[in-house]
């Protein structure tokens, strides 16, 4: 967590605007200065999602929270992260859970998005990569307008090839062991491995356009917390590696 307060500070200092996704989809055409669109997809362990909104609002940064219906929605305390003042919005997997059944996936995305309504206003939505499926969520929107729901953006498809994406999935920005989570523009020519990685980029100014998605399961409290994750990662990351071999 330390860490990833030393993120927020240099993102600061290097003069860039820290938008959450609706912000940016609604307000970029005013923008002009360097940017930040910065996103949490809380998968698991909740808590450290309220611990990083916590963080980010003492530094007066708001951002987007993406919570899965019903595994990480807990109204409570995404009414705690919203009153801080950051978004909250669907982190949906709906065709993964129908098993690739478009008719049903619109008509469970439709049942879980009026759940979430009912606790919380929901203006965008992101997928869940959900590595063990065989089906890519985004795909529910081959048959289906998302914006037919009141929604105005999606976090992966509704940014072109300006903005420049970085996830810690698979625990490293560089992507090597990430399955789905990426966006058609990429980090277009920009490698980074770790956090010192991406906060040298930010120092240099460039790109004027970051995209970045932390997971906040991924941000330790403490040492032992820090070890229990680099174990379940790793783990994951060796399944991932079976997986993609299966599948080949």
């Amino acid at each position: 967590m330390a860490k990833y307060k030393d993120l927020c500070l240099v993102m600061l200092e290097s003069g860039y605007t820290p938008l959450s996704v609706y912000s940016y989809l609604t307000n970029n055409k005013a923008i002009n200065n360097k940017t930040v669109i910065l996103r949490h997809d809380v998968d698991r362990k909740v808590n450290s999602a309220l611990k990083i909104a916590e963080l980010e609002n003492d530094l007066g940064i708001n951002s987007t929270y993406y919570f899965r219906y019903p595994y990480t929605f807990k109204p409570g305390l995404i009414q705690s992260i919203s009153s801080l003042g950051h978004e909250i919005g669907y982190h949906y997997e709906t065709l993964s859970k129908t098993n690739g059944d478009q008719e049903k996936a619109i008509i469970l995305f439709f049942d879980e998005l009026e759940e979430m309504r009912k606790k919380c206003e929901v203006k965008t939505i992101c997928m869940h990569g959900r590595a063990l499926s065989r089906h890519d969520n985004r795909d529910i929107w081959k048959a289906s307008d998302f914006r037919d729901f009141g929604i105005i953006g999606e976090g992966y498809l509704s940014f072109n090839k300006d903005v420049h994406y970085f996830t810690d999935t698979g625990r490293g920005w560089n992507s090597k062991n990430n399955i789905r989570d990426f966006m058609n523009s990429g980090n277009t020519g920009y490698f980074i491995n770790g956090t010192d990685d991406l906060i040298q980029l930010m120092r240099s100014g460039r790109p004027s356009t970051l995209y970045i998605n932390a997971h906040p399961e991924r941000w330790a409290i403490n040492n032992i917390d820090w070890l229990l994750n680099y174990a379940r990662d790793s783990v994951y990351n060796i399944g991932k590696i079976f997986l993609g071999m299966v599948r080949k």
